[in-house]
């Protein structure tokens, strides 16, 4: 090849040029960002709607429905899945992939925005912004100290969140267990009542009296003077002297009514840090930031601010991302540079020579360094992904160095050639093998980049961070190697040393051995098609038998254990609840720290929560020094929670990739809640009977004790009484949540409350006996116009494509995944539910459905386009089926290592099958290859057959183990992430060694029988032989 020929011609030019890349390279690392997983953008909007006081149902028919009515016209729309809470509507709106984000958000702006006026009175404008799944929480902030909460608060949010929001790519900040400070105005009823005076007239006059307004410019003939009502309370006391009204001349004030109190707001979450009570900063990072460098920056601002923050004060973080990131990229770091020393040192074993060791080496660095210039400039990130197709790559970018090598070095041991002159004819030889083992390889990842759905997503970084490497290991074959080759390779005359002796005599051993073999299946051809057909049918049994799975469990060294209490739990029993947890939780070993949030619902800090919901989360100490690995010590805090009767729990990772989700996700829509819930129970009640399901839980709760206020219409009438007060009279007597004014106390803005006396608002009979207005200066008696009554509501009303949803969730202790789908399934079916109730898999099982299919579509893909490959290389219709007859049979003994190992079938298993395919064919043409051109040169087709074989099975055995020698540690590896990794090394591992011999031997069977066709074929409607030349 003419790039051959130069590179081995003009030295100190190639070895500039490898130069350049390698320089290149490394001035790309260290731009290169740190990441978990690749930075991927999905189209999803989110409608955020609040409405105060509304019940769940009344939030589902007068906002949620208008709203998705008026969305659902918009084009490129996949799911719509909705949530009424109380006072909250959230709808989000999943797009097709090709959606542009943006584009999307402003339709769904437009869309809603015609719809406004059809939404209830009091209803806040609705915010819709595109939902970042890469906008994550990366890192708490805790605070806690020798302050009460309020005070706490206050420093938490002036000395430290309000710093924090300016450190570059740090997006929300949630405040969990905060308390602001707010001015109450306490009312007693009794004496609002005694003199006829309404709750609106308090607050009217609170709001007139409470208002500063310009008042514009008063304009002289050489000034200008802004004129200002300075009408703001200047002192909380001062609230006790607003008049409300004037009877019998005298005024009344708030103090005649009332009290004033400054305090801190009605406390809605709370959290506490290894049982102290704190302050804690959920910290959120933009989407598409670097998280590693984003958490950096925080921590450095943090330390800053230390000198700022009062004494007693201390801060602490918990749940750092960053810390399980980085140490899975420097184990996977680690784990390619002991694979690439292995490789190497397999290289030796079986050349016997240091010099062609380290020729052959240095094409792992120089191509995977390299390779970073081109992840740069793609924009990938150091992520779980990229470093992974890194470390395959070790075993990939040597192999066509090492069949280069070989070659050269064969010429110079067989043909006694100058280092010289072996370089250009055994360069020549081999060069368009080469390229084609490449390109084969190139065809089968670049369809991985390119697959559909959210998997194809993720796996784009790696499929081409391989396909870029095999690039470049091409180009350092076709240059580096033949010019080293030419240079440094040297046979010295006289006795062999120890070591060449030693890998002649297994190289010689291993070739009769193998001809032996080789011989008795080529005359026993038919016997061969016979075994090798019952291996490839085994694999439709083994797979349907082999466990299903998104993704492999990981040890993070952070879970959490969610709590849902019963509906209606207060904060202060929750707080009870919690501190039993945190007690019992510490008796665990390896507990580092322990923090609970409750009130924040789950864990996302998004959407509608409760005071009966909280989790806590428990960092561990790091993996190295824990003789417990995690799922262990989550199966005890099972165990621990099983006693706690009445709590719905779910223990589940934290962090890493997929975490916080249940694994399994079972929708089931409808119309009728009361059949959704009892569909939902008796699946729940059916996998709750399956050894290994755990968490086993139904989204929908009928239980939330409420107070109904029912009107009687017409005594209200007559009385003068009108509903829309009533509900305004108690929304402030009662809840306190209405806006009145605020106080102002420097420059801030606090929140100013109205509100009855506790004991005019604690029970059902007090609040019967509230005031409410009837008619011009008349109040009455709440009972006089309606009755209030107990009973239960939904807590939440879920909607699923426009259908009332409940989902089934739980997920799994030792068992896959899709045994639960297919007990779920199974158990619906056997409802017989009306056809207008549908069920569905949702979130990561539906995923792993979306998966399994795309990864059809991509075998396939792979496997039309490596027969093009083919069928360009050897110039025929029929040598390339005798290739790819072979592929299929390294399938089964990849399931076969899968079930030794105890693995399940994952995104990362399936990875490591294409990678095995590749291998595959990559001997596979060098078998034939070479076949062809011996039989090019007259040789008959058996002894060219034979020949090949011996003479190639050194470089396939090289290659072969060189890549299992690269993929010990990662599959013997314990570090971070060692999990995920796992599972695609065992494969690739297990898979190429338990298939080698087998198709070893296929190749050369196929490739007759498929000869035999094609001469039988020309013979019959050719007339004639076939050319030639077969080069």
């Amino acid at each position: 090849m003419k790039i051959t020929d130069i590179s081995i011609q003009k030295p100190i030019f190639t070895t500039m040029m490898i130069l350049t890349i390698v320089v290149l390279g490394a001035f790309a690392y260290l731009r290169l960002g740190i990441d978990l997983m690749p930075n991927v953008e999905f189209p999803y909007v989110m409608i955020q709607t609040t409405l105060r006081g509304a019940g769940p149902e009344e939030m589902e028919s007068s906002v949620t429905k208008p709203i998705e009515e008026a969305v659902n016209t918009i084009s490129g729309i996949e799911d719509i899945n909705s949530t009424s809470y109380e006072g909250l509507s959230l709808v989000m709106i999943k797009f097709a992939l090709e959606k542009n984000g943006d584009v999307a958000a402003q339709e769904v702006r437009d869309k809603v925005n015609s719809v406004l006026a059809q939404l209830p009175l009091g209803t806040n404008p609705p915010v819709i912004g595109k939902l970042d799944l890469g906008a994550q929480a990366v890192l708490n902030v805790v605070v806690y100290g020798n302050r009460d909460l309020i005070d706490l608060t206050h420093i938490a949010k002036k000395n430290i969140k309000e710093n924090i929001e300016t450190v570059s790519g740090v997006g929300a900040i949630d405040i969990v267990g905060g308390r602001e400070r707010e001015i109450h105005l306490i009312v007693n009823p009794l004496k609002l009542s005694a003199m006829n005076l309404s709750i609106r007239q308090v607050k009217d006059a609170i709001t007139q009296q409470n208002i500063e307004i310009p008042g514009g410019k008063v304009e002289q003939k050489e000034k200008e003077f802004v004129l200002r009502t300075l009408g703001r309370i200047k002192d909380v006391k001062d609230f006790n002297d607003i008049v409300v009204a004037t009877i019998g001349g005298a005024q009344v004030r708030v103090s005649d009514i009332g009290r004033v109190e400054d305090t801190g707001a009605r406390m809605t979450t709370a959290s506490y840090y290894n049982g102290r009570p704190s302050v804690t900063l959920v910290i959120k990072k933009q989407s598409g930031t670097n998280t590693v460098a984003v958490i950096k920056n925080i921590k450095e601002r943090i330390e800053e601010l230390k000198g700022s923050i009062p004494a007693g004060i201390e801060t602490t973080i918990v749940g750092d991302q960053s810390i399980f990131i980085k140490s899975s990229v420097n184990t996977v770091t680690e784990h390619l540079v002991l694979g690439a020393v292995f490789a190497a040192l397999m290289v030796l074993l079986f050349l016997g020579d240091f010099r062609s060791t380290i020729i052959s080496s240095l094409a792992i660095p120089t191509s995977l360094i390299g390779t970073l210039v081109f992840m740069q400039a793609a924009g990938f990130t150091l992520n779980i992904m990229t470093l992974l197709g890194l470390t395959i790559a070790v075993g990939i970018v040597v192999d066509d160095a090492i069949v280069m090598l070989e070659n050269i070095y064969r010429h110079m041991e067989e043909h006694k050639m100058s280092p010289l002159k072996a370089a250009i004819d055994g360069s020549r030889e081999i060069g368009f093998a080469v390229m084609a083992m490449s390109a084969a390889l190139l065809v089968i990842f670049v369809p991985l980049a390119y697959m559909g759905g959210i998997i194809g997503r993720f796996l784009k970084s790696y499929g081409l961070t391989i396909a870029f490497a095999v690039a470049l290991s091409v180009f350092v074959a076709l240059t580096l190697t033949p010019m080293l080759c030419s240079l440094f390779l040297k046979i010295r005359p006289g006795e062999k040393t120890k070591l060449e002796r030693f890998t002649d005599s297994v190289n010689e051993w291993l070739s009769s051995r193998y001809i032996t073999m080789l011989e008795w299946a080529l005359a026993r051809r038919k016997r061969m098609v016979i075994y090798g057909g019952l291996i490839m049918f085994s694999m439709i049994p083994l797979f349907m038998f082999l466990g299903k799975d998104f993704m492999p469990a990981d040890d993070t060294s952070l879970y959490q254990i969610n709590i849902t209490a019963p509906e209606g739990t207060s904060l202060g029993r929750m707080k009870q609840i919690f501190a039993q947890v945190e007690t019992e939780t510490r008796q665990l070993p390896h507990v580092k720290s322990i923090l609970s949030s409750i009130g924040t619902g789950t864990g996302s800090h998004f959407g509608g929560s409760s005071a009966n919901e909280g989790y806590v989360m428990v960092e561990l100490d790091d993996l190295e020094d824990r003789s417990l690995p995690m799922n262990k010590l989550m199966l005890a805090s099972r165990e621990m929670m099983g006693k706690y009767k009445g709590l719905q729990v779910a223990v589940m990772p934290a962090g890493g990739f997929g975490g916080g989700d249940a694994e399994l996700m079972y929708n089931i829509s409808g119309p009728d809640l009361g059949k959704l819930e009892e569909y939902s129970n008796a699946v729940a009640e059916r996998l709750r009977k399956i050894k290994g399901a755990v968490d086993v839980d139904t989204s929908f709760s009928y239980a939330k004790p409420e107070y109904r206020v029912e009107i009687d219409r017409s005594r209200a009438h007559d009385l003068g009484v009108k509903v829309e007060d009533i509900a305004t009279s108690l929304r402030t007597l009662v809840g306190g949540e209405e806006d009145i004014t605020k106080f102002k106390d420097g420059d801030e803005l606090y929140q100013v409350r109205l509100r009855a006396e506790e004991t005019f608002r604690d029970r059902k009979e007090a609040i019967e006996a509230l005031m409410v207005p009837a008619g011009i200066g008349r109040v009455t008696r709440l009972d006089s116009v309606a009755r209030v009554s107990e009973g239960v509501g939904p807590t939440q009303i879920a909607r699923y494509n426009r259908q009332r949803n409940v989902q089934v969730t739980a997920n799994v202790d030792g068992i896959p995944v899709n045994k639960l789908i297919a007990e779920a399934e199974k158990a619906f079916k056997e409802l017989k539910a009306p056809p207008e109730y549908k069920a569905g898999i949702y979130g990561r099982a539906k995923e792993l459905s979306k998966m399994l299919k795309e990864f059809g579509i991509a075998f396939a893909l792979a496997f039309i386009f490596i027969y093009i490959v083919l069928a360009s290389q050897f110039e025929s219709f029929v040598y390339p089926v005798s290739i790819m007859v072979v592929l299929p049979l390294t399938i089964p003994f990849a399931i076969i290592s899968l079930f030794i190992t105890g693995q399940n079938l994952t995104l990362f298993s399936i990875m490591g099958m294409f990678m095995l395919f590749g291998i595959v064919t990559k001997n596979s043409i060098l078998q034939v290859d070479y076949t062809n051109t011996l039989r090019a040169k007259g040789m008959p087709r058996h002894q060219a057959m034979i020949e090949a074989n011996r003479t190639r099975l050194r470089p396939i055995l090289m290659t072969t183990l060189t890549l299992i020698a690269g993929m010990i540690p990662t599959a013997l590896g314990s570090g971070a992430g060692s999990g995920t990794r796992r599972t695609m090394a065992m494969v690739i591992i297990g898979g190429q060694t338990l298939s080698l011999l087998i198709t070893l031997l296929m190749t050369p069977v196929t490739y007759s029988l498929m000869d035999d066709v094609e001469l039988w074929f020309r013979k019959k409607y050719m007339g004639g032989e076939r050319p030639k030349a077969q080069a």
